[in-house]
């Protein structure tokens, strides 16, 4: 079956987005593990970012400590007290905490080394500049480290092309994109660096529509290895099993 909008009725009304993304790492792992040669593993992350609030246990000085931080000299002398000099600059700030639903890859034969991860796009990765800044730095990042990445974007309720931002901040553009870049989509993106010439970076890029089936994206596992992860199937299975129709 295509691909249904999971955040509009009549889908949103019966199955929240999350679901999907909850449950969809991990068959892509089960389909995965038979494509997988000898010495590669994969393994589902999910990470809640807005779940979770860090949980602070404030120290509240009484009036007999002037400053935080003494020490002794000698047992003859007087206490010396240090404090920090006071901040050059202080400023509210709001760093974003994405949730995240990927597919990690690693090689096991050197160390668990990540080679390739599979990005699910959520609504928090698209819903401001700083996130959707924040997105493509990650991106940026691993392909940095020589880690394929793959990009499968659902969202249909934010219409921005997060592909196109990972490009922009590398210096690149797709013509594929066109003047108005889709927001549905899957890409993957790979660098490969070369001794004594430029890096280059290569992409595959594949619009997506509601009600239009999913495609198959190419995996690099290692310069000249590579699988093929089927997205229709491992989508189609998860819908199966949570019973969105």
């Amino acid at each position: 079956m295509p691909l249904r909008d999971h955040f509009r009725p009549p889908v949103e009304s019966r199955h929240s987005w999350d679901e999907l993304h909850g449950g969809w790492p991990m068959v892509i792992v089960q389909q995965m593990f038979p494509l997988l040669p000898e010495g590669f593993v994969a393994a589902p992350n999910v990470h809640l970012g807005s779940a979770f609030e860090i949980d602070v246990s404030a120290y509240e000085q009484d009036g007999r400590d002037e400053f935080p931080f003494q020490r002794t000299i000698d047992s003859d002398a007087a206490v010396l007290a240090e404090s920090p000099p006071p901040p050059t600059l202080t400023l509210e700030m709001e760093v974003p905490d994405q949730d995240e639903y990927e597919v990690r890859i690693y090689d096991e034969r050197h160390g668990r080394r990540l080679v390739a991860a599979i990005e699910l796009i959520s609504p928090s990765n698209k819903d401001r500049p700083e996130s959707r800044q924040a997105f493509a730095a990650k991106v940026a990042a691993l392909l940095q480290r020589n880690v394929c990445v793959s990009i499968v974007d659902v969202v249909s309720v934010r219409q921005f092309n997060l592909y196109a931002n990972v490009l922009e901040l590398l210096g690149g553009n797709d013509p594929a994109l066109g003047s108005l870049p889709p927001f549905l989509y899957a890409a993957t993106i790979r660098g490969r660096k070369r001794t004594r010439q430029p890096s280059l970076l290569e992409t595959w890029f594949y619009p997506m529509e509601i009600a239009k089936p999913l495609p198959t994206l190419p995996i690099w596992l290692d310069l000249d290895l590579s699988i093929s992860v089927a997205l229709e199937s491992s989508y189609e299975e998860t819908c199966r099993v949570l019973r969105i129709v």
